[in-house]
């Protein structure tokens, strides 16, 4: 596949701790979409600062509505989709490029490797996600806190993988996740039908237990030092959070 065929998309808002990062891995692109929600901090001027960039701001109202609106903003059928901490590892943009033209697939997932404070971590629980996808195929949809991309067709998997090094300030992390925790309620109430997963963040008790011991010890993030630690403890705090709002839920219900 050519390279000129895809473009990446990535959707900002006040990210200069990871922003130029992130763009450094995409020299090879044709054309850059940057979707921006209006930052106020140096995010634009870094954009800038990169010939293949083409910035857009449009206030954001929710994150499938801001996806789908920079999908169409593209001018090429492929998309590789990239959140401002993702940076592409070496060897991505040859693996692109070894793509058949010719594939079946509607879109091709890949995996991460979790970073904390630039320190790679041995695993972490950040999923797969599919980031390289063709726009006349594919579509976000909402998802709790984030969405997900509806694929019609079939799919791959890339071998090269992704970093996710998120160098924003933690007070910024505690912000974000309090939102994503009441969305996240609010998708976990209104279900019908549950997995095991869903069915253990219900108990609003099992679940920060579990995430904190599986993080730590079925992960192994115990032997990455203060850095594992960290993640363990941000992960169970999330989980907490997203306690604390059903429990919230449950109590406004019984008033």
């Amino acid at each position: 596949m050519k390279l000129d065929a895809i473009t990446p998309l990535v959707l900002t808002w006040n990210e200069e701790p990871n922003l130029r990062r992130c763009l450094e891995r995409l020299r090879w692109a044709r054309e850059v979409v940057i979707l921006d929600s209006g930052s106020t901090d140096a995010t634009a001027t870094i954009a800038t600062e990169f010939p293949n960039t083409r910035l857009l701001v449009r206030p954001f109202d929710d994150h499938t509505t801001q996806w789908n609106f920079g999908v169409d903003a593209a001018s090429t059928n492929w998309i590789l989709s990239l959140d401002c901490d993702y940076v592409l590892c070496s060897g991505f943009e040859d693996e692109l490029s070894k793509l058949d033209e010719a594939t079946a697939s509607d879109a091709f997932y890949a995996s991460f490797r979790y970073l904390i404070f630039g320190k790679a971590l041995r695993a972490c629980l950040y999923p797969p996600r599919a980031v390289l996808f063709r726009k006349d195929r594919c579509r976000y949809v909402p998802d709790g806190h984030t969405q997900i991309l509806s694929i019609p067709g079939p799919t791959a998997h890339l071998m090269t993988q992704i970093d996710h090094d998120d160098r924003k300030p933690l007070s910024r992390w505690f912000s974000s996740q309090d939102k994503y925790a009441k969305l996240e309620s609010e998708k976990l109430t209104a279900l019908i039908q549950f997995s095991l997963q869903d069915r253990i963040r219900r108990t609003m008790i099992l679940g920060p237990i579990v995430v904190f011991l599986y993080t730590l010890l079925a992960r192994r993030t115990v032997l990455d030092g203060p850095h594992g630690w960290f993640y363990a403890f941000q992960r169970t705090l999330a989980e907490i959070m997203l306690s604390l709002r059903l429990l919230e839920k449950k109590i406004g219900k019984t008033r």
